[in-house]
């Protein structure tokens, strides 16, 4: 590895570990991907804890998504590999079945075009609009199709009865962006059904306004 491979492939393991043993994911669920300046990417590999990861157990792969070294990497890479595909500034992208996130994903009524209830400000700043796929077989190449239609519109994904999916500049934006997906979709949780306040119109335009937020598709 070079030094650039193994520092990030150490921080992956590292932010993997730290995701695990907060509750974000458990068993061997969740996937993490981050991109090389070079055009290869690091994956997590199929089947494995994100709790027990090393650098020499992570999936490195060419810019075309062959396996150059380690394992095979996670069977929802195509999921992961739309996002870089569409949205050129992708560093990381980061798939959990985080509690509250999934548990938002088997809900009726979701707003498909954003299933996050505008209710604080940080979900809007690091999230913008989510969009709501339908419920696919894990790891099938569906997903990443529809990830593709979206044409890099978004950011983030909720998967029906599935969980969330972010994507990030870097490693260190897909995982903030991640617990304020899970942060947010707790809130909606707890407060279903109550006489909540969501932000106003004008609200949510002076944050998109202010914090330059692709809040248009």
């Amino acid at each position: 590895m070079t030094d650039e491979e193994t520092r990030l492939a150490r921080d992956l393991c590292q932010q993997a570990a730290s995701l695990f043993q907060r509750g974000f994911t458990c068993g061997s669920s969740g996937n993490i991907s981050a991109r090389l300046p070079d055009g290869r990417f690091l994956v997590t590999p199929t089947g494995a804890s994100l709790g027990a990861l090393a650098p020499a157990m992570i999936s490195v792969l060419a810019p075309d998504g062959s396996i150059l070294d380690g394992p095979a990497p996670s069977k929802e890479w195509l999921l992961h590999e739309a996002f870089y595909a569409t949205r050129p500034d992708t560093g990381a992208v980061v798939h959990l079945h985080s509690t509250y996130a999934t548990a938002l994903s088997i809900l009726d009524g979701l707003d498909p075009d954003n299933v996050l209830t505008p209710i604080t400000p940080y979900a809007i700043m690091r999230l913008g609009k989510v969009a709501l796929l339908p419920f696919f077989l894990p790891g099938d190449a569906a997903m990443g199709e529809a990830v593709r239609a979206l044409r890099g519109a978004r950011t983030a994904v909720l998967l029906a009865n599935h969980g969330p999916v972010v994507a990030g500049t870097s490693l260190k934006t897909a995982i903030d962006a991640m617990e304020e997906f899970e942060e947010t979709a707790k809130l909606m949780i707890l407060t279903h059904g109550m006489g909540r306040r969501r932000l106003s119109d004008d609200e949510v335009a002076a944050l998109v306004q202010k914090f330059d937020v692709d809040w248009t598709t």
